[in-house]
């Protein structure tokens, strides 16, 4: 506010400037028809008690506790044994984070991720939940690369849910555009794995060796 203020009054001031030297000038006669135009460029620099010198991106501050969150959608890729290599499916997915602060430039936590698509009755859902590093390289930035390993598990639900569960890792990119001090909106990319093993309902083996994979994009928010 006390910058609005200041410019407003350093153009009003050079504006009364101007129209008293025009006025001692030239007589202020007005006769028959009349057209004006201007145009100009100006560059101002701003400062305020709250914001600094300039106005800028919020600064990329990496401390404590932090929590995140976001959507997107990805396409997935299922094998097994019996079946082969599927047709890649695209759906929604999304993903839950939260961790704590080792260093400006690194982040430890844990990540589930997860794809769902429903047709004709049967809904499948892939994910995997690891324990996940993430590692910004040039800490001034928003920029940061991410890796984990942990669970993996396939499900799939129709008039009964059949299950499979193994090792999964993650790896993935994304980058913080901060909206407020403590808040960021976060653009990913994720490509989480799994090998899931043999699918199962009620104890009863369904089919064996099944692996998924899937390749996502997504928006988030992130508190730190």
């Amino acid at each position: 506010m006390r910058a609005v203020i200041r410019v407003l009054v350093s153009f009003l001031g050079l504006a009364g400037l101007a129209v008293t030297t025009a006025w001692a000038q030239h007589p202020q006669t007005r006769e028959g028809f009349w057209i004006g135009f201007g145009f100009g460029y100006g560059t101002a620099g701003l400062t305020c008690d709250a914001c600094g010198s300039t106005t800028r991106e919020g600064p990329q501050t990496r401390e404590g506790f932090w929590i995140g969150f976001g959507f997107g959608y990805g396409t997935a890729g299922l094998t097994c044994d019996a079946c082969g290599s599927t047709t890649r499916e695209g759906s929604a997915s999304g993903y839950v984070k939260l961790g704590g602060t080792l260093n400006k430039s690194v982040l430890l936590g844990g990540e589930v991720d997860a794809w769902t698509k429903g047709e004709s009755g049967v809904t499948v859902t892939l994910g995997n939940v690891s324990a996940a590093a993430y590692l910004y390289p040039a800490p001034q930035t928003g920029f940061f690369f991410k890796g984990g390993v942990g669970y993996a598990n396939l499900r799939v639900s129709n008039s009964g849910t059949a299950t499979a569960n193994g090792f999964g890792f993650v790896v993935g990119a994304g980058y913080d555009i901060r909206v407020g001090r403590n808040i960021s909106l976060t653009p990913v990319a994720n490509f989480y794995w799994g090998g899931d093993g043999d699918l199962k309902e009620s104890g009863t083996t369904i089919d064996t060796g099944y692996k998924h994979n899937v390749f996502d994009f997504g928006l988030g928010i992130t508190f730190h």
